[in-house]
């Protein structure tokens, strides 16, 4: 009697629907990448997606760098579909013409956001209230509250009423001392999965990103054609110029400095229990080809 095939176990993919994400993951979602095993994809905003690692809910899931060092035990750190920025990044916008107060009413994208920190570094005094990202901007148009941290695609087109106080560049740069790059989100994989498999995952993710990069215009033009992204196709693409192009793919020595650098300035004002090195945290590659060697 001929025994049924095993199929293992889908891994679940969680990543945001902001454009750079659904760009480096529908590589996979469109078939242009094999997988070892059946990937599933979830898309959720980015504080959802914090508070479900802190969870351990899905296998795979985009992070905002700032929540690493609270979940290290539980998540292995990638490699892959990185975004930083490199003059840029979200905004601290208000109404144009108004004046903000040491302990001015702020909204933000969530508390575990890499720009949620740096920025109650910079304001201490602030009152700070958590909202969807989309949401953002119209509680400052409305007067809910009096300025707004704009992150994703919100930082290339805001209302024509708002202005921009300061960008969260400005307060990294003034914090990290240099001009490394400014580490925004990641990706970080349950540490329960055994390790060729994880190696494996990581391996076609990364692969994912690249294909995805290499192929931007066809893929762009995809997404669009399937209302996948929020935005248009000029849009789109300088978006995607920003925080997902050839240094995304796999962090490089420079990337990992600022990381470093981010988790140390998180440890020196009391955000995490001790201080972390990025490299000591992710997946060692090396295992695969010493084990088969």
């Amino acid at each position: 009697m001929r025994q049924k095939a095993i199929c293992p176990n889908p891994v679940t993919i969680a990543h945001s629907p902001d454009a750079d994400d659904i760009f480096m993951y529908y590589a996979v979602k469109f078939g242009w990448v094999c997988t070892p095993q059946p990937f599933v994809n979830k898309a959720l905003d980015i504080e959802t997606l914090n508070e479900a690692a802190l969870e351990g809910r899905y296998d795979v899931s985009a992070i905002s760098f700032a929540l690493y060092p609270k979940i290290r035990e539980e998540y292995a750190l990638l490699r892959t579909a990185v975004s930083f920025g490199e003059g840029y990044g979200p905004k601290l916008i208000k109404k144009k013409g108004t004046r903000l107060r040491r302990n001015f009413k702020v909204a933000l994208s969530g508390r575990h956001t890499t720009n949620a920190m740096l920025f109650r570094i910079a304001y201490p005094e602030a009152r700070i209230v958590y909202k969807n990202f989309l949401e953002i901007e119209k509680a400052v148009l409305e007067g809910e509250v009096h300025a707004g941290v704009l992150i994703h695609e919100s930082i290339l087109d805001f209302d024509e009423n708002l202005e921009v106080e300061r960008e969260i560049w400005d307060i990294w740069r003034e914090l990290a001392g240099n001009d490394l790059p400014l580490p925004l989100g990641g990706m970080a994989l349950r540490r329960s999965i055994p390790l060729l498999r994880a190696i494996e995952i990581e391996q076609t993710l990364t692969k994912a990103v690249d294909v995805a990069n290499r192929h931007r215009g066809l893929l762009a033009n995809m997404l669009l054609e399937r209302n996948l992204v929020r935005i248009d196709a000029a849009t789109l693409e300088k978006y995607l110029d920003l925080y997902a192009n050839d240094r995304s793919v796999t962090m490089d020595d420079t990337q990992l400095q600022a990381l470093d650098k981010l988790f140390q300035i998180g440890y020196e004002h009391g955000f995490y229990d001790c201080p972390i090195r990025a490299e000591d945290f992710m997946i060692p590659h090396e295992y695969a080809g010493e084990r088969f060697s």
